[in-house]
C-alpha cells in the first residue's frame, strides 16, 4: 500500500506579499511554490540571478497567473542585505510573510562573509537580523507573520560567546550550531520586543527536520567538491521512506507556521515523526538552547553591534 505524503491546507493568500530568502532551490523553493500557488506575491531575493531565473520560470511554468519577482540579495553582505532594504522601503509595500530560510552549512575550512564574520553565523543570522532591522516599517505596515528556519542541530552545542566569529578555533558542525540557535533566539526576541513595542509581527520557528536538501550538497564554492557522507544516506534513507522526509515535506513546518491561523509567536514547529526528522508538521517544545532567557537579549545586543543595524527602542 502506497504511503500517504503529509501535506496541509494552506489558506488564500491573495492579496499578500511573501519574502522568501534562499528561494532559488530545495525547501525555499518549494515554500515559494506553495506560497504563489494560495494566492500570495512572492518576492525571492536571490544571490544567484540564473538560479533564481530557473526558479521564477518553473513556478510560472505551474502556475501561470502567479506573481514572483527577483530581487538582489547576498546575505553573507551587509552593504547587500542594506540596499535589499532600501530598494524594497522605497517599492513601499507593506511585507505580510518573511521567511528567513536560506542558509549555508558546515564549509570544512572556516572562510568569512564579506564583512569578515564567520560564514555561517554571518550568513544564516546576521545576515537575517539586518534584514528584518531594514524591513521593520514594511512588517509592521504589513502585521508580518515572520518565520525563522532553524535545525535540529540548534538543540546541540551552544553560543560561543567568547568568540562567536570562531577566530582562535574552528569547528564546522558547532558553528553551525551556533548560527541556528543564534537564528533561533532572535526569532523568539523579536515576538517578544513586537508585543513590548507594538510592532504588529508575529515571530516563530521552524526546521524542516531531516531530508536531502542541498545544504549537504556539492559546494566548491565552500570548499566541498562533492556530497558528503551524510546527505548520501539521507538521500537513500528518503527514497525508501525511512525515518526522515522529503524535500517536499520538509517544507511543511514552516509553510505552516508561516501562513496557518493557528500558528503563534514564539513557538516552534517541525516534523512530528520520530526523533522529528520527519513526518506532518506540529507544534514542538522548545529546544533547551532556546529557553535561557538571558541569551535572547544578550545575542540580540551584540548582533545589533556586530551589524551596526539597531532596531527602534
Amino acid at each position: 500500500m502506497a504511503r500517504t505524503r503529509p501535506d496541509i491546507t494552506v489558506p488564500d493568500l491573495s492579496g499578500k506579499l511573501a519574502v522568501v530568502t534562499g528561494g532559488s532551490d530545495g525547501v525555499g523553493l518549494g515554500l515559494a511554490r506553495r506560497l504563489a500557488a494560495a494566492g500570495a506575491e512572492v518576492v525571492l531575493p536571490v544571490r544567484n540571478p540564473r538560479k533564481g531565473a530557473a526558479a521564477v520560470a518553473g513556478i510560472l511554468e505551474e502556475f501561470p497567473k502567479a506573481v514572483v519577482s527577483l530581487r538582489d540579495l547576498d546575505l553573507s553582505s551587509l552593504d547587500s542585505v542594506a540596499a535589499l532594504g532600501e530598494t524594497l522601503r522605497a517599492e513601499d509595500r507593506p511585507i505580510h510573510i518573511l521567511v528567513n530560510n536560506a542558509g549555508v552549512m558546515t564549509p570544512p575550512e572556516r572562510q568569512t562573509t564579506a564583512d569578515g564574520f564567520e560564514l555561517q553565523f554571518g550568513t544564516n543570522h546576521l545576515g537575517h537580523f539586518a534584514l528584518v532591522a531594514h524591513l521593520l516599517p514594511l512588517l509592521h505596515a504589513g502585521r508580518a507573520r515572520v518565520t525563522s528556519q532553524i535545525s535540529i542541530a540548534a538543540n546541540q552545542h551552544a553560543i560561543n560567546w567568547d568568540d562567536p566569529n570562531w577566530e582562535r578555533s574552528y569547528d564546522g558542525r558547532r558553528a553551525y550550531s551556533q548560527s541556528k540557535i543564534a537564528l533561533g533566539l532572535f526569532g523568539l526576541e523579536l515576538d517578544r520586543r513586537s508585543r513590548a513595542e507594538g510592532w504588529g509581527i508575529t515571530s516563530n520557528l521552524s526546521h524542516p527536520g531531516v531530508a536531502p536538501t542541498n545544504l549537504l550538497a556539492a559546494r566548491p564554492e565552500l570548499g566541498r567538491a562533492r556530497d558528503t557522507t551524510a546527505r548520501r544516506v539521507i538521500t537513500t534513507l528518503s527514497r525508501h521512506g525511512i525515518l526522515v522526509g522529503t524535500t517536499e515535506t520538509a517544507l511543511l513546518p514552516a509553510l505552516l507556521a508561516a501562513t496557518s491561523p493557528d500558528a503563534r509567536g514564539a513557538r516552534l514547529y517541525g516534523p512530528s515523526g520520530p526523533g522529528h526528522l520527519g513526518g506532518a508538521p506540529a507544534e514542538q517544545p522548545l529546544y533547551s538552547r532556546l529557553r535561557t532567557d538571558p541569551d535572547a537579549p544578550r545575542l540580540w545586543r551584540l548582533s545589533e553591534s556586530l551589524t551596526h543595524t539597531p532596531f527602534p527602542s
